[in-house]
């Protein structure tokens, strides 16, 4: 029988992709649109979990899973003490400094010395600003974050962006880019080496379909 493995899944942007490959797996009948937080696959013997993005690396962290799948802007905010074995490709993005475009079109970022900024992602932004010698006041949001330089909460965020329709709706421009952000899986240190014939089978299950190499 082989082993049970327990795989957490992001909820939100990274979802349908990550049941899209689960079903390229074999696995099925996943309703994403489901209140349950747990499903269990007898056939495949894989049970997932339904997280908030956030918490997937904690619960792989800690055992709780074996695998996870999360984005790569989450796992450098982190820094979460996982394996990162494998760049799955899909949920492209990139973590940005964006400013209203008044501020904008008069602003010269090679003269900050010091700034504002609202954001999801506190350690990666002082790590982009620090780097740059500026001074960084941080004000720690979970939500509406383009809404902050709107009510002068702060000047400028940094954030996650796809298409950039959001920043433009609001009025912001983007005015530097920190990283590019796709989903990785991570899998737990000690399951690597108990459980190691099944999880990197399923890894190399994953590898064959969406056709990568190993991430960095």
């Amino acid at each position: 029988m082989r082993d049970r493995l327990t795989l957490a899944l992001p909820k939100g942007r990274l979802l349908d992709a990550a049941l899209d490959l689960l079903h390229d797996l074999g696995v099925e009948g996943v309703d994403a649109e489901s209140r349950r937080l747990i499903f269990d696959d007898d056939r495949r013997g894989l049970r997932l979990l339904f997280l908030k993005p956030a918490d997937v690396p904690a619960y792989v962290a800690y055992g709780a899973a074996q695998l996870g799948i999360a984005g790569k802007d989450i796992l450098m905010e982190q820094e979460p003490d996982v394996y990162e074995p494998l760049d799955l490709g899909f949920g492209v993005c990139r973590l940005v400094v964006a400013e209203p475009r008044e501020l904008w079109e008069r602003d010269d970022p090679a003269r900050w010395s010091w700034v504002r900024v609202a954001t999801k992602y506190p350690r990666l932004a002082e790590q982009y600003f620090s780097a740059r010698g500026v001074q960084v006041e941080l004000v720690r949001l979970d939500g509406s974050i383009e809404l902050a330089p709107l009510v002068g909460l702060a000047d400028r965020i940094v954030d996650l962006v796809q298409s950039g329709e959001t920043l433009r709706a609001n009025g912001l421009v983007e005015v530097a880019e920190i990283l590019r952000s796709t989903a990785r899986l991570i899998v737990n240190r000690a399951s690597m080496k108990t459980q190691y014939a099944a999880i990197t089978g399923l890894i190399d299950e994953m590898r064959a379909c969406v056709g990568t190499k190993v991430g960095p």
